[in-house]
């Protein structure tokens, strides 16, 4: 029999890297003409401004084209900026205004209990939420576009990434499905695996008081850190009502023309 072990380490397809959250492949992803995302072009995650070298390394290997950081002003200061990749453009497309929500989130953090009761009670924060989806849909369409031309022109392989690489990059990617023709089923689960523990990101509170993670508080604070079907469900729906549907949306909406799409599709499915 030999000594090797009976266990073999499997390669995983989804690594786990230390500085970097939320990092996946949504590669395999089916569409409704029965084509799947290829693997190895569109990734997602976290920011990289934590990024060990490992991670780097590994980051490195993919061989990427484009990475999107969606991250504003206030979030790069808070953060860092990206870890630099040799030979890989780094664009960066603010999907929310630097001073949109600063106080908010000053408030996140620094707030007492009867301040994020306030603001966060009673269906409050997920009604946020489900707001600022509808808003980016709306009001984000020519960074959208952008995206959606690059990665038909050149830009991948492409890792999208906001801060917790849950809503703002969630939106980008659902987005992309949707223009390669992803059911909506399909793009709603792989939202919701940024709920995964390893995934989630961590919730920075000013005050090292144990109250500042009480119960009360961080079940005040999850609809900001869950991703929530009803969010991205929101979205779709605000598609639906402001352009009549997905075609609509993207030719009036995002400008593409059949062409663009026609690439989009070639570079990205099999």
């Amino acid at each position: 029999m030999g000594g090797a072990p009976v266990t073999q380490q499997v390669p995983s397809t989804e690594p786990e890297l230390a500085g970097v959250r939320n990092f996946r492949d949504v590669g395999g992803l089916p569409t409704s003409d029965g084509r799947r995302v290829r693997q190895g072009v569109l990734f997602r995650s976290g920011h990289l401004a934590h990024a060990t070298g490992e991670d780097a390394a590994f980051l490195t290997g993919l061989g990427l084209h484009t990475i999107f950081d969606f991250r504003n002003a206030a979030d790069q200061k808070l953060e860092g900026p990206d870890v630099e990749l040799p030979g890989v453009r780094n664009v960066n497309l603010p999907l929310s205004d630097p001073a949109d929500g600063a106080e908010f989130w000053k408030m996140v953090r620094d707030g007492d209990l009867d301040q994020l009761r306030e603001i966060l009670s009673d269906g409050k924060g997920a009604g946020r939420m489900i707001a600022s989806y509808r808003t980016i849909i709306k009001h984000r369409t020519a960074e959208h576009s952008q995206v959606l031309r690059a990665l038909a022109e050149d830009s991948v392989p492409a890792l999208m990434h906001c801060a917790a690489g849950k809503d703002r990059a969630g939106l980008s990617i659902a987005v992309t499905l949707l223009a390669l023709g992803v059911e909506r089923e399909a793009i709603v689960d792989d939202y919701l695996k940024s709920n995964a523990k390893h995934r989630r990101y961590k919730v920075h509170r000013s005050s090292s008081a144990a109250s500042a993670y009480s119960p009360e508080v961080m079940e005040l604070l999850s609809p900001l850190f869950d991703a929530r079907a009803e969010y991205l469900t929101a979205a779709f729906d605000t598609i639906d009502e402001h352009w009549g549907g997905v075609d609509a949306y993207l030719e009036e909406g995002l400008g593409l023309t059949p062409q663009d799409r026609k690439r989009l599709r070639e570079r990205l499915l099999e």
